[in-house]
């Protein structure tokens, strides 16, 4: 399985500079499945139901989510009905949409499960209260298993891939908006990195405009953010795996989005 996974989507620019590269990413990397981050697509809260088609629409195969997935109230009636766009499954057992799914692709039948983390953020449940679990299911179901950990605490998302190496394909983390240069193969098969990065205007604060969130940290003020718009940047990890499940390469993506002047 050749597998592209796509970090945070942040703002409309980068959603529409994803959807013109989606199809030439496939095939430069012979991508069998395409998972996107999406929560920071809509002005870096949340994805617009419209966005959701339109990345889904140019060949994402699975949408994750994040912290920011039900901010926007207009998704929960996609979320609700398909199935490939998920939130992590710990925000609450009674919100829209799942974050657990299994899915066909033309190269075979694969599993995502979508976790928000537990330290310095908002969730029902940490991770690894029910990873096993979610594992246990995907496992009866294939052995091609990805689990994307949106968090915010490095130790976090790479005790969960210790804790998982060897009984699924990836864990791959989000949030952060920083690309981390530990991409490897875990002993057990694992691939494993702690952050995918951002897919976004890297000439700014985490995606949003400098200016702005400077002004925040000197002054103590809320102030309003916005997404910058200069040095868009596509990024993220392909990863390698055999018919086992196991993980035989992992790459990390950073290209840069030539934008018209």
């Amino acid at each position: 399985m050749r597998t592209l996974f796509i970090g945070d989507v942040f703002g409309g620019d980068a959603v529409r500079a994803l959807v013109d590269a989606l199809p030439g990413l496939r095939e430069r990397w012979g991508a069998d499945l395409v998972v996107v981050n999406a929560e920071n697509a809509a002005a870096g809260l949340g994805t617009s139901p419209r966005q959701a088609e339109d990345l889904l629409d140019a060949g994402a195969d699975v949408l994750s989510g994040g912290n920011h997935t039900l901010h926007r109230r207009e998704l929960f009636p996609l979320l609700n009905s398909d199935p490939r766009v998920l939130r992590p499954v710990n925000l609450s057992v009674n919100a829209p949409g799942d974050g657990f799914l299994v899915h066909e692709v033309p190269a075979g039948r694969i599993a995502v499960i979508n976790l928000v983390g537990s330290v310095f953020m908002e969730t029902a449940q940490s991770p690894f209260a029910v990873v096993d679990v979610l594992v246990e299911r995907a496992t009866a179901k294939t052995s091609q298993i990805y689990v994307d950990i949106h968090a915010e605490a490095t130790s976090e998302k790479i005790a969960l891939a210790r804790h998982l190496d060897g009984r699924v394909t990836a864990v791959v983390g989000t949030h952060t908006h920083v690309q981390t240069a530990d991409a490897r193969v875990l002993a057990g098969g694992t691939a494993a990195m702690t952050d995918l990065g951002m897919t976004g205007p890297h000439d700014s604060v985490i995606g949003v405009r400098a200016e702005a969130a400077v002004q925040r940290f000197l002054t103590s003020m809320r102030t309003g953010f916005s997404p910058a718009d200069d040095d868009l940047r596509i990024q993220g990890a392909f990863i390698l795996s055999d018919d086992a499940g196991r993980a035989r390469e992992i790459e990390a993506i950073n290209l840069s989005v030539e934008q018209p002047e």
